[in-house]
């Protein structure tokens, strides 16, 4: 027995629906669909995918999830049947805001479909927050100022790229960068143009299909009551070129 197994036959059972009827529904015949559940045969994708928009689930939690621990009800349903979860409100009936430390940021990118370890994390409810799904992520470094490093940036959940707007800034988790805070254009076809304010660090471009969530920016979370100077940036930039500047110099003399 598989947890898909498990947890098809939960679903199923739990919707009262019979292994006949379902199999009709995934257009396969009924001795097909019972090797699925009973785990002596793997569901091939297609088969995957069907089953996932029957049950109006990811394909994530079917197949890492154990569902019978889980309220599907109370999780959030978002467009290509992807889910982010779970919803918790507070006494006010607040959203809870799940804040993804710095201690657990390396294990956000397996993490992020997992109900688990979503419950786990810390939380927090800032109660002037809009609607939407919001969540809060650390940055680090020093590339968009005024935020410096260790600040939590919370975001609030973007359901498709058509809502990125151009020069506003977003948290992006994607499968080779990992979770980066950066100023967003989309002057690219198939990817988004990333942009430090700190301009000491050079522009990239992130492909759209290497994105697994966007978070546009709503509120920060710092420490630092540090006065900041705009000169400041300019400045240490220049001087790092009159350095490159001399040390060539120095190598062309020798």
């Amino acid at each position: 027995m598989s947890l898909f197994s498990d947890n098809i036959r939960a679903l199923r059972t739990k919707d009262k629906i019979s292994q006949e009827r379902l199999a009709q529904s995934l257009q396969i015949t009924r001795g097909r669909y019972v090797k699925y559940e009973d785990g002596t045969s793997e569901a091939p994708y297609d088969i995957l995918k069907k089953i996932a928009h029957y049950f109006h689930i990811s394909i994530d939690l079917l197949l890492s999830v154990d569902v019978r621990k889980i309220d599907i009800q109370d999780l959030l349903k978002l467009e290509n049947n992807r889910l982010i979860l779970p919803i918790q409100v507070d006494q006010a009936g607040e959203n809870f805001i799940e804040v993804v430390t710095q201690k657990v940021k390396a294990g956000y990118l397996n993490g992020y479909a997992d109900p688990e370890y979503i419950e786990n994390l810390q939380q927090i409810s800032l109660p002037f927050l809009g609607p939407g799904k919001h969540r809060g992520f650390p940055i680090e470094g020093d590339s968009m100022p005024p935020h410096e490093d260790g600040s939590i940036i919370i975001g609030r959940y973007v359901e498709n790229l058509g809502e990125v707007q151009d020069g506003k800034t977003y948290i992006l988790i994607t499968k080779s960068e990992g979770m980066v805070y950066k100023r967003l254009n989309k002057n690219k076809k198939n990817a988004l143009v990333l942009e430090s304010d700190n301009s000491f660090y050079p522009n990239y471009e992130v492909k759209v299909s290497d994105i697994l969530e966007i978070w546009e920016y709503e509120c920060n979370i710092g420490r630092s009551d540090k006065k900041y100077e705009t000169n400041d940036i300019e400045s240490f930039k220049s001087m790092f070129l009159e350095l490159k500047k001399d040390i060539h110099a120095i190598k062309s003399s020798t």
